[in-house]
């Protein structure tokens, strides 16, 4: 399994706003550690930060690096944007993800550079 290719196509799904391919991406039994929130735990949780909560409106990620490690994936890169209060950001960002044998994202932190996201 080609963890790179999976890990791109979260980052894809997540700027076009494709929630389900977002949720496709995460396992069932997910857990997603983001400052700010709580641990999300399971899909309804996911499907309401993604379906709501999160308070980026649109943007794109850039990946500047991407290390795999068995089934560990770290990323580091940056994240342009506007939040749904109309605000510009540019965030720098790392992603720590540990997949399970499908493939799909069991747990996920996720670090900013700035409080802003």
């Amino acid at each position: 399994m080609d963890l790179v290719e999976v890990t791109h196509r979260y980052y894809r799904a997540v700027d076009a706003d494709d929630v389900q391919g977002v949720l496709d991406w995460f396992a069932d039994d997910c857990v997603y550690h983001r400052p700010g929130y709580g641990p999300m735990h399971g899909q309804p949780a996911i499907a309401a930060f993604y379906g709501g909560e999160r308070v980026i409106e649109s943007g794109s990620h850039q990946l500047d690096q991407l290390l795999v490690d068995g089934a560990s994936v770290s990323v580091r890169g940056v994240f342009t944007g506007r939040l749904k209060d109309g605000s510009q950001v540019q965030v720098g960002f790392a992603d720590f993800i540990d997949y399970d044998g499908d493939g799909r994202a069991r747990q996920r932190r996720s670090y900013f550079d700035t409080p802003t996201v």
